[in-house]
């Protein structure tokens, strides 16, 4: 009797992880859209000027345009980001508005990589420049393993973009601005690169397909527990 007991609870835990897990992937589907929509309108609006833009909230979305000097930082690389089939790098580099405030991270583009993993020999804009494009939260981080961010061949490679960890390790004082520039791909300035904001993760509908799996995992334990239930008492 105690072992049926154990073996019941055991598997209503495991069927109610199952559905915390699909709610959690729908809540997943649901800030996606939410961020597509938000993109949408800062799109369709007319720009705001980046430096006051910047004092935002980190979670939302602007169209910007202004002119900015970048700064003598380090090229920052942001490692295992997809365009299309390809695999490669993000060039980040720090620009500083000409009206004042803080300075940011700019996203200049993707770049592939060679077999070798040896950097892009390519550097960082200098002077000032018109810059435009969405003023967003960086690319989600996902879990955080290991070091984000190591020193090589004069530059930065970074697992996942954290403009507090960046400015720790810059020694970046102020710090960096909590958004980053996704620059408009139509400027004549750094490299391959769209304002798509989920280029690199997965798009709402892939949540739902995973939270369906997750709810179907629910249901059959539960249907299992039950079934088993009625042939011992059987």
């Amino acid at each position: 009797m105690n072992r049926r007991l154990v073996l019941s609870v055991l598997g209503l835990c495991l069927a109610f992880g199952f559905a915390q897990l699909g709610r959690w992937q729908l809540s997943r589907e649901d800030v996606k859209r939410a961020q597509l929509a938000a993109a949408e309108a800062a799109l369709a609006a007319p720009p705001r000027a980046l430096a006051p833009a910047l004092a935002g909230p980190v979670e939302a979305i602007d169209k910007v345009a202004g002119r900015a000097r970048f700064t003598a930082t380090p090229r920052l690389w942001l490692d295992n980001q997809r365009r299309g089939q390809q695999v490669g790098m993000r060039l980040y580099c720090a620009a500083t508005p000409v009206e004042g405030g803080a300075t940011l991270l700019v996203d200049l583009g993707w770049l592939p990589v060679a077999p070798d993993r040896v950097l892009p020999a390519v550097g960082c804009p200098e002077g000032e420049h018109a810059l435009a494009g969405l003023l967003v939260a960086p690319p989600s981080v996902g879990l955080r393993l290991g070091p984000g961010l190591v020193e090589q061949d004069g530059a930065w490679l970074a697992t996942r973009l954290d403009p507090a960890e960046v400015s720790a390790a810059w020694a970046a004082t102020p710090a960096l601005a909590p958004r980053v520039l996704r620059l408009d791909p139509a400027l004549p300035l750094g490299h391959a690169r769209d304002l798509a904001l989920l280029g690199n993760t997965l798009p709402p509908e892939k949540h739902r397909g995973y939270a369906v799996q997750w709810f179907g995992l629910a249901v059959a334990t539960l249907v299992i527990l039950i079934v088993l239930n009625l042939r011992r008492r059987r």
